[in-house]
């Protein structure tokens, strides 16, 4: 757009760069490469030409399931190294080296050795655990075996001597009664295992139930925890040993075991046995783990050599899938030979992608080259402001309200200074600055460290906006110097104090007594005023009428850039009856009270400003005795707010009726618009005003110029209010610092105990940290943000426009999966 050499120069910084509409026909054999180029290069956004199709029915919709299979493995090799410890290497190769189709079926192999590896170290794993419960089994319910075993040894011998039958030692565990047939006589199964510990009370008690009581439990803890074969997970078990009669118990038992986990495993009655047992599970069990350890071991290895390569694959397929979800944006031509793309680029890199376009075709050994073209059209293009690590921050604050229309004036190229000044003028303390200046220099010197670290959130955002919290800390020492504190303290830096004690009697609590014996202090405030009774009322009326004329000056800034805005759009309209208004309007009203402000520091006088601006609505006419400050004052004032009244309905009503007259004569007599010539690549309908449009409606614009009015008017009082959070977020920052300093530093000091020091200087601390530097900070943070969105932006900015947003592997390679 060759407008924008209609402002002055330092405007065009404010201004969006030129977008213009390209159209790129490529041919088949070197669309693939020319993409790619086009995605190192990053300065084109491509339009989805196929947004009627559905993913399925695209032209690379097998290509882009076959980068999606491939990431899946990649996917897979990260989740595995992540679980073994194993960090991929930075790969130094040019991940564009290497062939897609290699990359592919070394994946593929990769895996199914990794899934084969994994699947017998499972089976090896599951068999070492149940091994390892088998083994506790042994030997806690050999333990069992054993006691009875002794003790039907003792009653043995005992019954020996009074001649009883010899086959007590068939029966060990319960004594048989004579008294019984023997024909009658069951033999008693027995079942052991390993249960859950939390489930152990509620299995004894539902086994005891569903066999009315005709079972023996015996159970005994495990110290260490177990890890579950069928989970995985480590447990707390219990080993139990159930002895039941008769096939239909043992069913039921079963079936609870199966119900509650209880993993149960074969005994042999026979100490013999048994002895047996737990040496042949012993010596299994050393072979698994010689087995399983020689597995873990070729994994890593194979782990390690998947990792020296992971970035550069996963860097190859993530630029594969981008590549073709770009070609599926693009559209066949009729022969079926080329591709035609659409997309925005800025105009300077007109000749960067030119030179992109011939190297594909070059590098492609294609026969035809790719073809670029500008295309006209009436589509409002996305907006692109080129930032660097130091802008990028502050472009980001702006966004954050709203993207910029295509070339509307940008309010970051103030925000710069203003936003970091604002949040200064709340947080003014240079020694609270110079802790966060240190904070700031960590993070930037270390920046190419922590850039590449993961960080957490708001880590993430301190170290996104390391910039802008530089500049915020280099203003707070600026403003702290001017308040002249230093953690609440006041230094003479500059100069000894303008005033000193008339006699003895003068006291640090009290003005009385002091006189002038020097020049005024050269900079800042005198540090006599810290600690005075008159410090709080001298300090309140400063900040106060130091905010009014900083927030007047802002808001005319806003206003003025609406001119700008006008004059770029070629909008007299929004000239004569948006700007003109407004400046009168605002500087009737405003502007005029922080003359006043000047004019009674200049002279000393002890005029009253409130109550000369007040009357100067209630009684114009009347005289203002002692609070005039210049000569014809009623006049001028009566001047001024005839201006104010009338700047309100040349802000209502011209204009409406203005832009109904322009519709009118543009469409009078015309059933068809002709076509306009113009030798620019692109027509903006002027500032985004709805008249621009084949429909108009009047009661429409009426509205919404009425709303504006009002918004404005009523805007002008409550925004000029606004700027008052400066005075007071100031003033409680102050006194804040003042109260840790006086009430716990000094409290603590006037002790004389060592013990009592150091833990007053450890809470002046962590109260100065916690609550000055991060609650404080985030606080004027916050209001800076508001007044720069709501009382500065709202003057010119509207703020519809979309971000330009190029297919750039940068981008890309960035994203989370």
């Amino acid at each position: 757009m060759g407008e924008s050499g209609g402002c002055c120069p330092p405007m065009d910084l404010m201004r969006s760069e030129p977008m213009q509409l390209v159209q790129l026909i490529v041919p088949m054999e070197s669309a693939h490469l020319t993409v790619s180029y086009l995605g190192d290069l990053g300065l084109v956004q491509f339009k989805d030409l196929n947004s009627e199709k559905s993913p399925f029915q695209r032209t690379y919709a097998a290509q882009i399931k076959r980068c999606g299979e491939m990431a899946r493995k990649i996917r897979f090799f990260k989740d595995q190294m992540s679980k073994a410890g194993v960090l991929p290497k930075d790969s130094l190769e040019n991940g564009t080296d290497i062939d897609l189709d290699d990359v592919e079926v070394k994946l593929g192999e990769l895996e199914a050795e990794l899934v084969e590896i994994n699947a017998n170290n499972d089976k090896l794993q599951r068999s070492y655990n149940e091994l390892i419960e088998y083994k506790l089994v042994l030997e806690k319910a050999g333990e069992f075996f054993s006691s009875a075993h002794t003790s039907a040894t003792a009653q043995q011998r005992e019954i020996d001597s009074q001649q009883v039958g010899e086959d007590l030692l068939e029966a060990p565990l319960l004594q048989e009664d004579k008294s019984i047939d023997s024909s009658k006589q069951v033999k008693l199964g027995f079942l052991t295992g390993l249960v859950p510990r939390e489930k152990s009370m509620v299995f004894e008690r539902i086994l005891f139930r569903a066999t009315r009581g005709n079972v023996f439990i015996r159970q005994t803890v495990i110290e260490e925890p177990v890890i579950d074969p069928n989970s995985g997970d480590k447990a707390e078990k219990n080993v139990f040993v159930v002895f039941y009669s008769g096939e239909r118990a043992k069913s039921k038992i079963l079936k609870i075991c199966e119900a509650f986990g209880a993993n149960r495993y074969p005994f042999s009655e026979d100490l013999g046995k048994q002895a047996q047992m737990i040496t042949e599970v012993s010596g299994r069990l050393t072979e698994l783990k010689t087995t399983i350890d020689a597995g873990l071991g070729h994994r890593n290895i194979l782990l390690h050599a998947i990792g020296d390569k992971f970035e550069l694959w996963n860097l190859k397929v993530r630029k594969e899938k981008a590549i073709y979800h770009t070609l599926n944006m693009l559209s066949l031509d009729v022969t079926k030979k080329c591709l035609v793309a659409e997309g925005w680029s800025p105009v300077f890199a007109s000749n960067e992608i030119q030179n992109a376009l011939k190297r594909a075709a070059v590098d492609s050994n294609s026969q035809v080259g790719s073809i670029f073209q500008v295309l006209r059209t009436k589509e409002l293009p996305p907006t692109y402001f080129r930032t660097n690590k130091f802008t990028s921050a502050i472009q980001e604050i702006v966004d954050a309200y709203g993207v910029a229309k295509y070339q509307e004036a940008n309010p970051g190229v103030f925000t710069i200074v203003t936003f970091p000044f604002l949040f200064a003028v709340m947080f003014g303390d240079w020694g609270h600055g110079i802790c966060l200046l240190l904070a700031t220099m960590y993070l930037i010197v270390r920046e190419k460290k922590l850039s590449s670290q993961k960080l957490g959130d708001i880590m993430e955002m301190a170290f996104g906006g390391r910039y802008v919290i530089m500049m915020m800390s280099l203003f707070s020492i600026y403003t702290g110097l001017i308040y002249n504190e230093f953690f609440s303290i006041p230094y003479p830096l500059f100069a000894p104090s303008a005033y000193d004690c008339r006699d003895a009697s003068c006291s640090e609590a009290t003005t009385i007594g002091l006189i002038k014996v020097r020049d005024t202090y050269p900079f800042g405030l005198d540090p006599v005023w810290h600690g005075t009774r008159s410090e709080l009322p001298f300090l309140n009326s400063l900040k106060m009428k130091m905010s009014i004329l900083l927030g007047v000056s802002q808001m005319n800034l806003g206003i003025i850039m609406s001119y700008f805005n006008a004059r770029f759009f070629k909008s007299s309209v929004n000239i004569w009856f948006q700007f003109i208004p407004q400046m009168i309007f605002l500087n009737s009203l405003f502007g005029y009270l922080s003359v006043l402000i000047i004019i009674k520091w200049c002279t000393g006088s002890q005029a009253d400003l409130y109550h000369v601006m007040i009357y100067m609505f209630l009684s114009p006419t009347d005289e203002l005795g002692e609070n005039q400050l210049f000569p014809h004052q009623k006049t001028v004032q009566l001047v001024l707010l005839f201006l104010a009244l009338v700047s309100v309905p040349c802000m209502l009503l011209p204009k409406p009726f203005i832009l109904k007259k322009q519709h009118e004569a543009r469409h009078q007599g015309q059933s068809y618009a002709p076509l306009e010539e113009t030798d620019e690549s692109l027509h903006v309908e002027a500032s985004g005003g709805s008249h621009g449009h084949e429909e108009f409606e009047f009661s429409e614009i009426f509205v919404h110029q009425l709303i504006h009015t009002i918004e404005f008017v009523l805007g002008a009082v409550s925004n000029t209010a606004s700027y008052l959070r400066l005075w007071a977020l100031s003033l409680a920052h102050s006194e804040l610092s003042s109260v840790f300093y006086e009430k716990v530093l000094l409290l603590a000091w006037g002790y004389n105990n060592w013990l009592i020091l150091i833990v007053g200087i450890i809470v002046f601390v962590f109260a100065t940290v916690g609550v000055l530097l991060v609650m404080e900070t985030l606080s004027a943070f916050l209001h800076a943000l508001r007044l720069h969105w709501v009382e500065f932006q709202n003057k010119f900015y509207e703020g519809d426009g979309y971000k330009f947003a190029p297919f750039s592997f940068i981008l890309t390679a960035s994203e989370d999966e």
